[in-house]
């Protein structure tokens, strides 16, 4: 006879599910930031610019966006499991390019492929989290969530720094240890429970391009602008800041570039959690006037070429940005009418990943010219002046959502 599961033990099998996935996400979300602390060593090898970098950076936004319009919500027909190993694979993928690493093309090809997997598991990781949790724990998976995917962001580039710095073949073994954990987490995503009911195989795919409801649209501007703002710091920080701190502070250890980085995520995780426990109204213009504090102390760290002032920056820019981001996207899918929220949703996130690669490529364009120092400075004054502009707004406007009757 088949033993019964008790309730008791049905319930530790489930909460292990949902925890079992946020690490999964974590793994997955590590890949896209692997090669941060890196690029410097490319540079050496390749000869390339420091323009160069933020275009190979921003290939990866492009990918996002691309998978965001085009498999946005795949998921949902096609189950939470085989989108999970897809967008694993594909995170393997990128990590076979960088270790095939022979010139700029395949550089910006595994950039690319970490899009498309990042794309994919910015959606299905949160849902897989949470359809996974038990009902009384859903806020604890709301956490859960948020940490694995910043979290995630944050170690990629914390291990690749540790490994680069202490252990041989530094363009090499970040990506070997990688593929072990991406193994890993294939395993874990076949023992979890698909909660699609009736999964099709290789559904077609569905564009569903930018849609935002025209009577929701002054909710949706400034907190799109807010998340834009938020997610140009982290460009920031995730291409060009290990040059700034090798090449201007003068610190060439890539474990210490690999921290700065982590920094601003860890501040991003601890403010999205934040958000949390205070009203949306209130934390989304605090988390811009946040980020705008964050921004001033970035901006001074590059004038006076202080490592403190810098992980300062990181830490309150990363708090702010966290605050404002889930506070944007909270009041953007409360706003939108339901047969809609999945379409405004998405539009938000690629404002928010254009942020992360347009900003940046300027940035590395007037490199060219202005030098790091005078071309991040021009970077914290616009971010600066856009980050409060909408914070001063969203103080006089609080975002509310349409009445019924409007929408």
């Amino acid at each position: 006879m088949a033993a019964k599961i008790s309730p008791a033990r049905g319930h530790d099998r489930r909460r292990l599910g949902y925890l079992s996935a946020a690490a999964v996400f974590a793994i997955g979300m590590a890949g896209t930031t692997l090669p941060t602390p890196l690029y410097g060593l490319y540079r050496q090898e390749l000869g390339f610019s420091e323009l160069m970098v933020t275009l190979v950076f921003a290939a990866y936004a492009v990918g996002v966006i691309v998978t965001l319009l085009v498999a946005g919500n795949y998921s949902d027909e096609a189950g939470r499991r085989p989108v999970l190993l897809y967008a694993l694979g594909l995170s393997a993928l990128s990590a076979g390019c960088f270790l095939l690493e022979g010139g700029l093309p395949l550089l910006f090809a595994g950039r690319v492929l970490s899009g498309f997997s990042a794309g994919l598991l910015s959606g299905v990781g949160t849902v897989t989290v949470l359809e996974l949790a038990p009902s009384e724990r859903k806020r604890r998976a709301g956490l859960a969530a948020t940490a694995a995917n910043m979290g995630g962001l944050g170690c990629g580039p914390l291990l690749a720094g540790l490994l680069a710095e202490y252990a041989p073949l530094p363009l090499v073994l970040p990506f070997l240890a990688h593929l072990v954990l991406l193994s890993f987490a294939c395993a874990i995503v076949l023992l979890l429970p698909e909660t699609v009911e009736h999964p099709r195989r290789l559904p077609p795919l569905k564009p569903q391009g930018l849609s935002v409801p025209p009577d929701i649209r002054g909710v949706f501007v400034p907190c799109a602008l807010a998340a834009f703002a938020g997610f140009a710091l982290l460009g920031l920080f995730t291409s060009i800041a290990p040059s700034f701190v090798s090449e201007t502070l003068g610190v060439t250890n890539h474990a210490t570039a690999g921290l700065v980085v982590f920094t601003v995520f860890l501040g991003s995780t601890i403010g999205q959690v934040l958000v949390g426990r205070m009203p949306v109204g209130r934390a989304l213009p605090l988390g811009c006037l946040v980020l705008v504090g964050g921004l001033l102390l970035v901006g001074a760290s590059l004038w006076t070429e202080s490592m403190p002032l810098l992980v300062a920056g990181a830490v309150c820019g990363g708090l702010g940005q966290g605050m404002a981001f889930r506070a944007g996207l909270t009041a953007v899918s409360d706003a939108a009418p339901p047969a809609h929220r999945g379409g405004t949703i998405s539009s938000f996130f690629v404002v928010a990943y254009t942020g992360i690669s347009l900003p940046v490529v300027g940035v590395g364009a007037l490199t060219l010219s202005l030098g790091l120092v005078g071309a991040g400075l021009t970077f914290t004054v616009c971010a600066t002046v856009l980050a409060a502009a909408t914070g001063l707004y969203l103080l006089r406007h609080p975002p509310t959502a349409p009445s019924p009757s409007a929408s």
